[in-house]
C-alpha cells in the first residue's frame, strides 16, 4: 500500500444495505482513498446512490455531501427517517422540495398509472436519455423515479428514489411509504394518459364525447384540462378503489372526502 494512501470506515444503516453486496452489508466497510476526496463519492464508490441518503455523520458530526474525507474517518451513513424530523440536523440539502412531484424513467410506465390514479403530479418522456431526466428532475424540482443506479448518482439529481421491486403495485406501496404520502393521497385527480388536472365538466359541454347508454344515466363527468380527456364512474371503477385501497392502505370512506369529488373514472 502507498504511503499516501489513506482509509476511512464507512456503515451504511438500514435500506441502504439494498445496495450492497451480501457480504458487505450490516458492517463497516474500508474505502481507500489518496487525497482529500468527498464523502459524496465515497459513498456513491461503495454503490449508495446519494439521493438515497438522508443523514452523514463523519466522526459523530453530520456534514454535508462535499465534507473532505481524512485519513481514519468513522462515517455513519443514513436513509430517509421517516417518522423523525432531522431537518435540524442533516447537512445534506439546502432545502426541502416544496411541492411532491415526480418524473420517472422509460420503464415504470405503469407505475406512473398508479401514481396517477392516487393524484400525485407524475411526469414521463418517452425514450429519454439519462441526461434528460436528470435535467427535468433538478430543472422542475421533481423526484426522480428509477432502478437505474447510476442514473441517481448524477450530480444535478438532488431527490430520488431506486425503485426496489418488479411489481407496479408494490412499486406504489414503495414509493408511497419512502415519501410518506398516503395522507397526500387525492385518488381520481389527475390524467391517467397524460397527467393533466382533472376538473368537473357540464354534461351538456361533452355529450359527443360519451356513448349515449352512459349519458342516458350518468350525470357527473370530469375532463382533463390538458388533454381533454373524459372520465366518469364507470365498471371499473369499483377494481380501482380496491387498488387504491391496497397501495395507500385504507378503505374510500378515509380518502373520498380528500378527492375534491374527482372520484370518477371512465374512458373517452
Amino acid at each position: 500500500m502507498s504511503r499516501t494512501t489513506r482509509e476511512a470506515q464507512v456503515r451504511f444503516y438500514a435500506e441502504l444495505n439494498d445496495f450492497l453486496a451480501d457480504a458487505d452489508r450490516q458492517r463497516p466497510l474500508v474505502y481507500r482513498f489518496n487525497g482529500a476526496p468527498a464523502v459524496k463519492d465515497a459513498v456513491e464508490a461503495l454503490g449508495v446512490p446519494h439521493v438515497e441518503v438522508d443523514l452523514i455523520l463523519v466522526n459523530g458530526r453530520s456534514v454535508g455531501f462535499g465534507h473532505p474525507l481524512h485519513d481514519g474517518d468513522r462515517v455513519a451513513v443514513y436513509p430517509v427517517f421517516e417518522s423523525l424530523d432531522i431537518s435540524s440536523l442533516s447537512s445534506l440539502r439546502d432545502a426541502p422540495l416544496r411541492r411532491t412531484a415526480f418524473v420517472a424513467d422509460g420503464h415504470l410506465g405503469r407505475l406512473v398509472r398508479l401514481l396517477r390514479l392516487l393524484g400525485f403530479d407524475t411526469l414521463q418522456r418517452r425514450d429519454p436519455v439519462d441526461a434528460q431526466l436528470a435535467e427535468i428532475a433538478a430543472s422542475d424540482q421533481r423526484i426522480l423515479l428509477t432502478r437505474d443506479r447510476g442514473l441517481l448518482k448524477r450530480r444535478v439529481v438532488t431527490h430520488g428514489y431506486c425503485i426496489r421491486s418488479t411489481q407496479p403495485l408494490e412499486q406504489a406501496r414503495e414509493v408511497v411509504r419512502r415519501f410518506d404520502l398516503a395522507a397526500a393521497a387525492r385518488p381520481f385527480s389527475r390524467c391517467l394518459s397524460c397527467n393533466g388536472v382533472l376538473a368537473p365538466v357540464d354534461k351538456e359541454a361533452i355529450l359527443g364525447s360519451i356513448p349515449p347508454r352512459v349519458a342516458a344515466w350518468r350525470e357527473t363527468y370530469l375532463r382533463c384540462e390538458a388533454c381533454g380527456k373524459v372520465y366518469w364512474q364507470g365498471t371499473h371503477y369499483v377494481r380501482l378503489v380496491a387498488v387504491v385501497a391496497q397501495i395507500i392502505g385504507s378503505g374510500e370512506e378515509s380518502w373520498g372526502k380528500r378527492s375534491a369529488g374527482s372520484t370518477d373514472e371512465g374512458r373517452r
